[in-house]
């Protein structure tokens, strides 16, 4: 942090709008960063409009770089006297002022709404103002008013009732934007200052960072009005002043106001709030009886364990041990009451007769899992690792995602809701961003481009999820040529834009549940259909310790369960879809034949001509398909085939690794082969096999560092 240069600021942005300020910035959280440590500038203060959005990703990144962030937002307001929406700038001090702003900003979606946008009521401050610095925010604040004498007493009592109440936290922003009748303005809110005693405070609102882009921000706007620039009848909220200006232009600009630029610096000073010393926060599970969490989940699983020993007759003695060894790491890293909570809802499901899912990822490595009955997985039949669900070395809430009939999912998330409390869950938020195809005909539209020019220039850009414009302009000496020639400004407008959020909408099956009320945590939105998620992403909830789970919404369940359905009638039997054997020859037969229309990652036809090569015999042909039917891996599909042929010899890479390939023809197929191999080949425990798996799988250096490092202590070892 760098604190100790706060005292030899002159000034620092307390309301810089990101891009999560949706349609109204084209500021990138990155560049923010950069430009912050470029102008030396030790804090900066984001305010997304009416929401908390970026708060979590920025004061990560922020931290990173030793830089305080001061966490707010800015915020409609619905006073008792004025007619029009009045915007406040919060700032949060404590961690008493962030929930409070979680509270305030989750009652503007849900309560609020006043001429389509979210609006807090001066009235609800009184019961949620501790721990907040409130600025009234420039022409749009409370201390804007015409000359009549009753515009004048409103005003008064509105800063009256917020004088009142926030005290010394008080403040009027002022701003000089090059806008019409500014000066007059400033001198009324100066005016104001010295009536009720409230400080000053200079504000710039950034809403792009170079003097350059805003040509950028206007695009974005008018993507998001579904205007164009051309167009003279259009909103035009926005100046070229409000670029992210260094301490010296500030200070220039307000040389008659020093007070207002220092005053900057002091409420910086003032707010300390941070994510820091995030712990787990579950949801408590009401055990029966005297038991305990811990003991309740071994009652449980070991009883489990009895009922499949006696319907599949394994050697129990080694099902017990990985058993023990697994509910002594469930414990010991305090997660019992997340197991019990998901075998809970899934064996309502059951009980209800909603189709579930057998197992999906990592969970499926776990006996624990199998025994409570969250998965019909046998892991150790299928040779998987419980240490790459759980890795005991790396305390993280284990992903346990659980597939729902597409028709039926919303009835579990109701019994969550029925179970934990209506303010507890709910479902997560996800952003739409704006891709190379797509930037490239909105900036084109907005720039009075014809459609038909746009979209000859949009398809040039080669097709694929990873695309950006940087490399379509690299393969594309087409797209290269127009940019550089009568499209440049088209292209230079939508490299800007491109990746930066389109639109908010709800993630396909992502569902949070807090142990208290969820705005004691987070945000809550409201979309304008009425759907209410979390304000923050996935990724977010769970670093914030919170159990975020996939509840995905599957249509092949749905299928299968009416096809049950439909034989069942017709055979005037009933068919249970768990005791249909896996070696029956029919099945491969059409499977062989590529006979495989409809059925879940075996329809597509390259998929479809791979089965006919390969003409599978058991289920770990159809398992080695899968896993090796995608990007990367797909290369070895042929090897894999004419080696379980005898067509081409199984080459040893070592003898150690011989029983570890020998079921995928010595070719490494499955993660859990490559920690197997880690294991055997280096020394590494399973726990440290886990971390290389992870950091090879997802390129991070950081970790591949760590692994070097056990490499290297397991060499002294031996």
């Amino acid at each position: 942090m760098k604190s100790e240069t706060m005292n030899n600021s002159d000034f620092i942005h307390l309301d810089v709008n990101t891009q999560y300020s949706l349609g109204q910035s084209v500021v990138r959280i990155d560049n923010l960063i950069d430009l912050c440590d470029e102008y030396n500038m030790p804090a900066v203060g984001v305010t997304d409009h009416n929401n908390l959005f970026s708060a979590y990703k920025v004061y990560k990144e922020t931290q990173k770089r030793g830089i305080k962030l001061i966490i707010g937002s800015i915020v409609s307001i619905e006073t008792n006297h004025q007619s029009d929406l009045k915007k406040l700038i919060f700032l949060c001090k404590s961690e008493e002022g962030y929930k409070n702003l979680c509270h305030l900003i989750t009652k503007s979606y849900i309560e609020g709404f006043k001429n389509d946008q979210p609006s807090i009521n001066i009235d609800w401050l009184t019961s949620f103002y501790e721990g907040l610095i409130v600025i009234s925010a420039y022409k749009d604040g409370l201390g804007h008013q015409t000359n009549s004498t009753k515009d004048k007493e409103i005003v008064n009592s509105d800063l009256e009732q917020l004088s009142e109440l926030f005290g010394e936290n008080f403040f009027l922003g002022i701003q000089r934007l090059g806008l019409t009748g500014e000066e007059e303005e400033i001198n009324r809110i100066v005016s104001l200052s010295t009536k009720y005693d409230v400080p000053l405070v200079a504000l710039n609102n950034p809403k792009f960072l170079s003097e350059n882009d805003f040509i950028s921000l206007e695009a974005r706007a008018c993507i998001d009005q579904g205007r164009v620039l051309e167009d003279q009848s259009r909103q035009r909220n926005y100046t070229d002043q409000q670029y992210f200006k260094t301490q010296e232009e500030m200070k220039m600009l307000f040389k008659d106001l020093p007070e207002a630029v220092n005053n900057s610096v002091e409420i910086a000073k003032k707010c300390n709030f941070g994510f820091e010393n995030v712990d787990h926060v579950l949801p408590a599970f009401d055990t029966p009886g005297n038991y305990s969490i811990d003991e309740y989940l071994t009652q449980q699983a070991v009883e489990g364990l009895s009922k499949l020993a006696n319907k599949d007759g394994f050697n129990r003695s080694i099902y017990e041990t990985r058993l023990n060894e697994e509910l002594e790491i469930i414990k010991r890293t305090g997660f019992a009451g997340y197991f019990l909570i998901v075998a809970d809802f899934v064996k309502w499901s059951r009980e209800q007769n909603i189709p579930v899912g057998p197992g999906r990822g990592s969970a499926a490595g776990s006996l624990a899992s199998y025994c409570l009955g969250i998965t019909d997985i046998n892991p150790l039949k299928h040779n998987l690792l419980f240490e790459r669900f759980l890795n005991p070395d790396r305390i993280s809430l284990p992903d346990i995602d659980i597939d729902f009939c597409i028709e039926r999912r919303n009835q579990v998330i109701d019994y969550i809701k029925e179970i934990y409390g209506e303010k507890s869950v709910t479902q997560i938020i996800t952003f739409g961003k704006m891709n190379a195809r797509g930037v490239i005909r909105d900036v084109g539209r907005v720039m009075g481009y014809p459609y038909s020019e746009v979209d000859k220039i949009a398809k040039l850009v080669p097709e694929g999820v990873k695309v950006n414009l940087d490399k379509a302009l690299k393969q594309s000496s087409e797209l290269r040529t127009l940019s550089q020639n009568q499209y440049q400004d088209l292209i230079e407008n939508a490299k800007v834009l491109e990746g930066m959020n389109r639109h908010a909408s709800i993630h396909a099956a992502g569902v949070v549940v807090a142990p208290g009320k969820l705005t004691d945590f987070v945000p809550l939105y409201k979309s304008t259909n009425g759907d209410i998620t979390t304000q923050y992403d996935m990724n977010e909830l769970e670093k914030l310790g919170l159990l975020k789970m996939d509840f995905l919404g599957l249509r092949n369940l749905t299928v299968i369960d009416k096809t049950i359905e439909l034989v069942s009638k017709r055979l005037g039997k009933k068919i249970d879809i768990n005791s249909i054997p896996f070696d029956d020859p029919k099945v491969y037969e059409l499977f062989a034949k590529g006979l495989t229309v409809g059925v879940f990652q075996f329809e597509s036809s390259g998929m479809r001509e791979y089965l006919k090569k390969l003409q599978p015999k058991a289920i770990e042909d159809l398992i080695a398909m899968t896993a090796l039917y995608r990007p990367g891996p797909m290369k070895n599909i042929n090897h894999y085939i004419d080696r379980s042929h005898g067509k081409e010899e199984v080459q040893s890479i070592h003898p150690l690794l011989n029983e570890v390939l020998e079921e995928t023809h010595g070719i490494i197929v499955y993660q859990e082969q490559v920690m197997e191999i880690a294991a055997r080949v280096a020394g590494f425990t399973l726990a440290e096999a886990d971390e290389m798996r992870k950091a090879v799988g997802k390129k991070i250096s950081s970790l591949m560092a760590v692994s070097y490092t056990h490499l290297r202590a397991h060499e002294t070892d031996s």
